[in-house]
């Protein structure tokens, strides 16, 4: 158990904690502990898959953007 982070979220939990300790051992969790630091893992990698969605989504922008520039003539 080295993880800060989750340390803390747990240590916040307050009267929430039996609640989702129940969560944990429903979802096959051996612990609250690796139940919340599943829950990072899952936010860290959604955020990623976001930043990732966000620069394709601006790459494609400039690959138009360049298709236009291209045109030789403007009647097209």
């Amino acid at each position: 158990m080295s993880n800060l982070q989750v340390l803390e979220i747990i240590e916040n939990l307050k009267g929430r904690r039996n609640y989702e300790e129940k969560k944990a051992s429903k979802l096959g969790f051996n612990s609250l502990y690796a139940y919340i630091e599943s829950k990072l893992l899952k936010e860290k990698e959604a955020e990623a898959a976001k930043i990732l969605e966000q620069s394709a989504a601006k790459e494609e922008m400039i690959e138009e953007k360049k298709l236009e520039k291209k045109k030789s003539c403007s009647c097209c």
